[in-house]
């Protein structure tokens, strides 16, 4: 009985496309990491409008290269890719809320200001 398996190098039609991806990827990356580091380097915005930017670029980074360079969704049954993904979400979530919980209260017990 014999075993048939496919060949573990992609032809290369599939190849060109994982490189295009990564590039596609990789360029937007780059195009977003300049345009945050230009709005700090440069003051073009201040305050909370600064902060709102640059949070949202660097969460439109994160989808960019959870579809470019971790190809989240693209695969045949992305299910169980997804739970994953939702579930270390919903970590980093209850860790950066607990983490800003914790410095918040201590900042309240010890009394200092911030100011």
């Amino acid at each position: 009985m014999q075993h048939h398996s496919k060949p573990l190098d992609p032809t290369p039609h599939e190849g060109y496309g994982v490189f295009k991806s990564y590039l596609i990827g990789f360029i937007l990356s780059v195009i977003l990491t300049f345009t945050s580091f230009f709005l700090v380097i440069e003051q073009v915005l201040s305050g909370w409008t600064l902060l709102l930017t640059i949070s949202g670029l660097g969460l439109i980074q994160a989808i960019v290269q959870l579809v470019f360079f971790l190809h989240l969704g693209s695969e045949k049954s992305p299910y169980w890719n997804f739970t994953t993904f939702l579930f270390m979400l919903l970590v980093l979530v209850i860790l950066v809320a607990g983490t800003l919980w914790i410095m918040y209260h201590l900042n309240y017990t010890l009394g200092m200001d911030m100011s």
